[in-house]
């Protein structure tokens, strides 16, 4: 069985078990959370589009950051150079099940 859910604005394929990191949410390590978007359903085949599913998840690290992406501007022969970054933030968790 899985599930398409919308988690802070991007769609995930999750079933249960699963660990995942998706972008930064509320919470302290080992509080269960639950996603109310689901958007679609499979079970052995049979896909549903009802709304009435929840997927309830654990979260196993509040805070990691991603790797750092840099933006560098130039111009050339204008002495121009500006660097700048940033380090996305994300939280992993588990999926515990999808009901």
């Amino acid at each position: 069985m899985f599930a398409i859910v919308k988690i802070a604005g991007q769609q995930f394929k999750v079933s249960e078990g699963q660990s995942l990191y998706v972008p930064h949410i509320g919470g302290k390590q080992g509080d269960n959370v639950e996603f109310s978007d689901v958007l679609l359903t499979s079970n052995e085949n049979k896909v549903a589009t009802d709304g009435k599913v929840t997927v309830k998840a654990e979260i196993l690290n509040e805070l990691v950051k991603g790797d750092k992406v840099i933006a560098f501007k130039m111009r050339k022969r204008k002495g121009f150079r500006k660097k700048t970054g940033h380090r996305t933030q994300y939280t992993q968790i588990k999926i515990t099940g999808i009901a």
